[in-house]
């Protein structure tokens, strides 16, 4: 069988993986990046509606999701944004703001993919696709590490796992990177959907099944978190930003709270002199604010018994802080993200190297940290995928 020697082996080519394969190769070490799937960069090829929402200018350790909150705060202070934009700047690659410092391509996702497969090209990084492992092992002599892919054995003194998470298995996700922890006894918190729709039981879900489409801004809330963005009904439940930024907080038997209309009084041309109170003036009233399906709808769910100003009060209360219980998730098919992973606990927040085994290091999806939704992922793999180039 062939033997191929490396500074460093890589797996996966996908943001932080060859972020990372840059980061090492500018420092001189011979680096090789297995991929098993046929082309690289696949998730950041579907991300953004094909045009890759690569980073967020507003990007603070409060937009991450961790056992440890403090952990992601390193490697992000030391690969920031202005960082990534600067190197697809010096490739020429225009992009634009969109909403809430969200920056995207103006051309195709592919310029991303493109660009980091030139630079690792241009610093003599080897990328190897359609190449599946078979075994990581390490040499207890040595210490280097081993792995069967191919018809070759690679070996490096340094290991990085940027196998990704579990979300989007049509795309090829796997368990391979938890496996590999787990091998060498690296701890790993429960996996779980992050950025993904909610289901609602079918007794909750009648009074809404039929508004499949509507969509609507809002405040959702779960605990002390929420978030005012879009939200859309779906024929299983409930999806759009809102409710996918709030669903990595959420847990079961938990409930979401709405906020239809943050900021405004719903009902203040019921309370005017002379107005009509009844189910009719209720409707024109959530109108003026909502979808008119959505109104309506609220109002067959909500009208109040009597029109008293207290029942109006009440409604109103109500109206701000609508209540749903999600029985479920839409599941990995349909995450953006995975939340949980490789325990930051064993991992040097300015390395990634593993803390008891040397040399082995864990960056991008599968370590658990997890990004709210808006470019905050990608740019978690760029800065934990330099740290850990800058390391090995």
């Amino acid at each position: 069988m062939n033997r191929q020697q490396f500074d460093v082996l890589i797996l996966g080519a996908g943001a932080a993986g060859l972020m990372a394969a840059m980061e090492a190769a500018r420092r001189g070490r011979r680096v090789a990046v297995l991929e098993r799937a046929e082309r690289p960069g696949k998730k950041i090829l579907i991300s953004g509606g094909g045009r890759s929402n690569f980073t967020n200018l507003h990007t603070r350790p409060e937009n991450f999701l961790s056992a440890n909150p403090h952990f992601a705060k390193s490697a992000l202070a030391r690969f920031t944004p202005a960082d990534f934009i600067r190197l697809i700047e010096r490739h020429g690659i225009a992009y634009h703001e969109k909403t809430l410092g969200q920056l995207f391509c103006d051309g195709s996702a592919r310029q991303i993919v493109d660009m980091l497969m030139r630079e690792c090209a241009d610093l003599g990084v080897r990328t190897l696709l359609s190449t599946a492992v078979r075994e990581v092992r390490r040499d207890g002599s040595s210490g280097a590490f081993a792995i069967d892919a191919g018809n070759s054995v690679f070996t490096a003194s340094a290991l990085i796992v940027a196998t990704g998470g579990l979300s989007i298995p049509k795309i090829g996700a796997t368990r391979f990177g938890y496996e590999i922890a787990r091998q060498f006894g690296v701890p790993i918190e429960p996996c779980r959907p992050a950025l993904v729709p909610l289901t609602l039981a079918s007794a909750e879900h009648a009074h809404y099944a039929d508004l499949a489409g509507v969509s609507t801004p809002v405040i959702a809330a779960c605990g002390k978190r929420g978030f005012r963005e879009k939200m859309l009904f779906t024929h299983r439940g409930l999806s759009g930003p809102a409710i996918l930024q709030i669903s990595s907080y959420w847990e079961p038997p938990q409930t979401i709270r709405i906020d239809w209309s943050p900021g405004q009084t719903l009902l203040a041309p019921l309370r005017t002199p002379n107005a009509r109170r009844d189910p009719a003036a209720l409707k024109t009233a959530l109108r003026l604010h909502l979808p008119a399906r959505l109104a309506d709808r609220l109002v067959e769910v909500a009208a109040p018994r009597s029109w008293t100003n207290a029942a109006l009060d009440e409604l109103e209360q109500r109206l701000h802080g609508w209540t749903f219980a999600p029985c479920g998730t839409e599941g990995y098919e349909k995450a953006e993200v995975t939340a949980g992973g490789v325990n930051t606990d064993a991992l040097s927040a300015q390395t990634m190297e593993c803390r008891s085994v040397r040399g082995l290091y864990f960056i991008g999806e599968v370590v658990d940290v997890t990004g709210q939704l808006g470019g905050f992922n990608f740019q978690w793999a760029w800065a934990s995928g330099a740290a850990a180039g800058r390391s090995v």
